[in-house]
């Protein structure tokens, strides 16, 4: 087990940086989720730290040593892949021990190192398979077997989930959590799907554009995103985001007072930040849906619609089975206007 300091990492392509200064400390045994939308650094970012990518500016350490000129294999680190990069034409047992065999690990000790990741794996009765005789959650034990039999200091995963159907994704992000938790290897997760970040991280790295928006515990990122970005990205349904106003030291949209502005703020333009959870109806309030699509979850009902007093599209998740009259109903609506975020209209950072 290690520790893992980024400080200050930057990547360049030519004259295109693509990495922006990125600096964290992950402590030992600690699960980290890199996070974000396609194309904002996240795997170029785990892959220098896999020494797949070369670093342009700043420092990696492992365990206190820097490792940015040392080749992979000199990291002790272990990378599972979205496409599992098993052989073929190995069964399960040849796979796991592969990378021991090339380093001239003795038979005795690989046999006995594979029978136990395996039986921690349940992969025990599968050891004499080939890979093409196994579902996609199977092969994805193998790749991560193939990992823990070399007792690596920390644990490196690429969207590992991606290639499996939505049930077995759920299940499947349930198992590496309690194996990392087992085993207490410090692990750097990346995945573009936000409940995996949610559910899995110790602490996420939120990206964007080559930039960490925000790094912290799920909750905390949740409570209070850092910015924008981040508050719109973690959370299902996105965050509502309005164009509102601070006006006399209350929160206002349109017409509708929402509340008193904490203290300290300035009258003037803001983006209001409403997630659609925290949306309640109430009779009495000012805020008004005009609903255009309902879609009823059983657990909860998603109302897309627009508020009389904005432009941009809202949308609320009410509790349970809301029965609406169809497209063109107006539901009163009212936030606690502790539960509004507030953001800077010309930097988007969080204000309140």
């Amino acid at each position: 087990m290690a520790t893992v300091e980024l400080r200050n990492i930057k990547k360049r392509f030519g004259k295109t940086e693509v990495i922006h200064g990125v600096s964290t400390e992950i402590d030992d045994g600690e699960f980290i989720v890199i996070v974000g939308p396609s194309g904002c650094g996240k795997s170029t970012l785990l892959r220098m730290v896999a020494g797949l990518e070369s670093v342009s500016d700043g420092e990696i350490r492992i365990d206190g040593s820097r490792v940015n000129e040392r080749e992979p294999m000199e990291r002790d680190i272990a990378m599972v892949f979205q496409n599992y990069a098993l052989y073929p034409h190995m069964t399960v047992r040849q796979n796991m021990g592969y990378g021991l065999k090339i380093a001239g690990t003795p038979k005795r000790q690989i046999a006995a190192k594979v029978d136990e990741a395996a039986a921690l794996l349940q992969l025990s009765d599968y050891l004499d398979r080939r890979p093409k005789a196994l579902s996609g959650g199977q092969r994805q034990r193998v790749a991560m077997g193939r990992a823990i039999v070399r007792e690596p200091k920390v644990f490196l995963f690429d969207e590992p989930l991606s290639n499996l159907d939505a049930k077995l994704r759920v299940q499947m992000r349930l198992e590496i959590k309690e194996l990392q938790e087992r085993i207490g290897v410090t692990s750097l997760y990346v995945t573009h799907d936000q409940v995996e970040a949610m559910t899995m991280a110790d602490r996420m790295i939120v990206m964007n554009a080559g930039r960490a928006e925000q790094i912290g515990k799920p909750l905390d990122v949740y409570e209070r995103p850092a910015t924008l970005f981040a508050a719109q990205f973690i959370g299902s349904p996105s965050m509502n985001v309005l164009d509102g106003r601070i006006e006399a030291g209350e929160m206002r949209l349109g017409s509708a007072a929402l509340g008193p502005a904490p203290a300290g703020l300035p009258d003037g333009p803001v983006k209001l930040g409403l997630r659609p959870e925290h949306a309640l109806p109430d009779p009495d309030s000012p805020l008004r849906l005009r609903v255009r699509l309902s879609e009823p979850l059983g657990a909860n009902t998603l109302l897309h619609g627009q508020l009389d007093q904005a432009e941009a599209p809202f949308t609320a998740c009410l509790a349970g089975v809301h029965r609406t009259n169809g497209s063109g109903e107006i539901i009163p609506l009212r936030v606690a206007p502790e539960a509004i975020h507030l953001f800077s209209p010309e930097t988007g950072d969080r204000l309140n």
